[in-house]
């Protein structure tokens, strides 16, 4: 079953000019005028895509052809857009937690400047008044649907710290520089709006191995790059250049296949919080479930009768907390096939498990050493090896998290095996099942593995 696109359908966002008749037309001939170069094998079309645009082989591709290149002119970011220099001279006053405020000033005001250069890219744009990320969701149902899965808690997240972002730097920097932006853009909707395209569709280009301790790069607009739908199981990966950025074929594209880019390995819960959409079970093969850290230590205190015994485990969870294995907001990961976070969740079970005198002794060298962490290595299909009072601990630390949703598997199971029963749910209804569904399968994995 193929993914559900990212993108609703094309509209022309708020601002300035007339919606194009052609969009598609008009922004391949605003390629031909910037140098962004396609390959005579691939289209842009609505037609033997997913929903909505996308690109498709027009012939067969082979492995490493280019499909694209797109000229670093071309790009939109803060230091493109036509109040580069503005926004230079005003970075230090635009710095916050997301670092996304620049590239969002340069859309807002784009979006709203008639002759802006990027207007035929701006058509392809999905209608941001459509846009299906869980932010723009009433709350009672994202919590109804999405109970569990993390999504409800990510977005609180978001939009708090939106609103504190906008109030505090860009409502203010738009109102000291009213040339710039009209009042119809200064809008906390429409940059919650703007929020979630740049969330969904900027690029952030790596860092070379020798800046990796630099701050990330900041996020830009890639035309071209953005109008390619997601699949774990892509075809197609984007490439950065000094000169351009070059889309490249991966594998084998067959005639009228349609042509996908990653977004990097995204569980499904993170796919529908960043992008509004998942992919169906079980074709996220990236596709995680997460355990909360502070889950198993309840799951480690349910075992607790005396006083002394308690207060020892909440010095194992300091301990481990100095040790930086966990965190009262973190989470452990667990893949279809591997542990994500294979030594927070090793360290975590072996110090809350082992006994007291062996803590002790733990405790006094400051951990473990390396042949010791070789030894204890945590892969899925070396559960059912765990010394059992790991396993024990692992198991009610999954029972403990199932509770947490307000469905069992078998009620989704149900669901998606009754094809009438699934049409008739809505197509959010139906993500948040795709969501829910796989989490479930992961854990209940791991509850066989630790019986």
């Amino acid at each position: 079953m193929a993914t559900q696109a990212k993108r609703a359908r094309a509209a022309r966002p708020a601002g300035g000019g007339e919606q194009d008749p052609d969009p598609v037309a008009g922004f391949l001939s605003w390629c031909g005028r910037v140098g962004l170069e396609l390959s005579p094998k691939v289209e842009v079309s609505r037609q033997g895509t997913v929903a909505g645009y996308g690109m498709v082989a027009r012939e067969s591709v082979q492995p490493g052809e280019l499909l694209f290149a797109v000229p670093r002119a071309a790009l939109l970011s803060p230091h493109t857009c036509s109040i580069g220099g503005l926004l230079e001279r005003e970075r230090g006053a635009l710095q916050s937690q997301s670092g996304w405020v620049p590239l969002l000033l340069a859309l807002l005001h784009e979006l709203q400047a008639p002759a802006s250069p990027w207007s035929p890219y701006f058509a392809l744009w999905p209608e941001l008044g459509r846009l299906e990320h869980p932010m723009f969701w009433p709350e009672e149902e994202r919590r109804r649907l999405l109970q569990g899965t993390g999504v409800p808690e990510a977005v609180d997240k978001d939009l708090a710290n939106i609103r504190s972002e906008y109030y505090a730097i860009v409502l203010p920097f738009m109102e000291a520089h009213p040339d710039q932006f009209c009042p119809s853009v200064r809008s906390l909707e429409l940059y919650r709006q703007l929020v979630a395209l740049v969330m969904a569709y900027s690029f952030q280009e790596p860092l070379e191995e020798e800046e990796e301790e630099k701050e990330p790069n900041s996020p830009l607009m890639v035309p071209g790059a953005d109008i390619l739908n997601h699949l774990a199981n892509h075809n197609a990966n984007l490439e950065y250049s000094a000169d351009c950025l070059r889309m490249v074929a991966t594998r084998s594209i067959p005639k009228g296949h349609e042509i996908f880019n990653t977004y990097g390995q995204m569980a499904n819960w993170q796919l529908i919080h960043m992008y509004g959409f998942v992919e169906p079970y079980p074709d996220n093969t990236d596709d995680t479930a997460d355990i909360q850290m502070v889950t198993v230590r309840e799951a480690a205190l349910q075992g607790v009768k005396e006083e002394a015994e308690r207060l020892l485990l909440f010095e194992r969870w300091d301990f481990l907390c100095k040790l930086e294995m966990v965190g009262e907001e973190g989470a452990f990961v667990i893949g279809r096939e591997e542990v994500l976070t294979e030594e927070e969740l090793t360290t975590t079970l072996k110090v809350l498990c082992m006994p007291a005198e062996e803590f002790r002794a733990f405790q006094d060298q400051d951990g473990w050493g390396q042949n010791e962490r070789e030894e204890d290595n945590l892969t899925v299909t070396g559960i059912p090896k765990l010394r059992a009072s790991w396993r024990r601990l692992l198991r009610d630390s999954v029972l403990l998290t199932l509770q947490t949703y307000a469905t069992d598997l078998k009620t989704e199971q149900d669901v998606l095996s009754n094809k009438e029963a699934y049409a008739k749910l809505s197509w959010r209804e139906q993500q948040a099942l795709q969501v829910r569904y796989g989490q479930k399968m992961i854990l209940h994995q791991l509850l066989a593995l630790t019986s």
